[in-house]
């Protein structure tokens, strides 16, 4: 492992922290916004992410593309509830298979924050506030176990950013994570 690598990831994950945590506390949530990601920091993760390092982009692709799959992303996501990939079970009904279930609020909002901050980090002096929404919306046409409040929601909230930019995203997350009984009718309270 050559140490510049071991830096760059390093100032790469930790930028992305700390624009997260930015994010989050703006929204008011400032639980989230410390715990947010800390696994990259774990071995299972940091030494795939030193190793795949690309620097414009997750290591989790590279590592995708020699492996056939990420080790350090299914570490990943089975440990930060702001991905929707934790959120997917299966179904009472067994004959629906697999579907994502309800995101608990504060989790769709760290989740918002997680993919503006991504692409503020990995855009750079390219970022415009379309990014989020460009990156989410490629994925168009592939199966996607959202929840449909969930998908709604997240969808909106990246079109606000879109449209009307970061200041308007953010306060509009500021309101609703306020009333959260607005979102959280039905929805697993972990």
């Amino acid at each position: 492992m050559k140490l510049e690598q071991v830096i760059k990831h390093f100032v790469t994950i930790t930028k992305h922290k700390l624009t997260v945590m930015d994010l989050c506390f703006k929204v008011g949530m400032v639980e989230q916004a410390f715990l947010h990601d800390l696994s990259k920091y774990s071995p299972e993760e940091f030494i795939p992410g030193v190793k795949y390092y690309q620097g414009n982009k997750s290591p989790n692709a590279a590592e995708k593309l020699e492996n056939g799959f990420s080790k350090a992303w299914l570490h990943h996501k089975g440990r930060n509830k702001h991905h929707f990939e934790y959120w997917i079970d299966y179904s009472i009904n067994y004959d629906e298979g697999l579907i994502g279930m309800k995101m608990p609020l504060k989790y769709v909002l760290e989740m918002v924050c997680d993919r503006i901050a991504a692409s503020m980090v990995y855009s750079g002096k390219d970022y415009n506030s379309a990014i989020p929404w460009e990156y989410y919306s490629k994925r168009e046409g592939q199966v996607i176990h959202l929840h449909p409040e969930t998908k709604l929601l997240l969808e909106k909230l990246l079109i606000i950013n879109r449209d009307k930019g970061l200041k308007k995203t953010l306060a509009y997350m500021r309101w609703l994570y306020k009333h959260p009984y607005l979102y959280d009718d039905r929805v697993y309270k972990g």
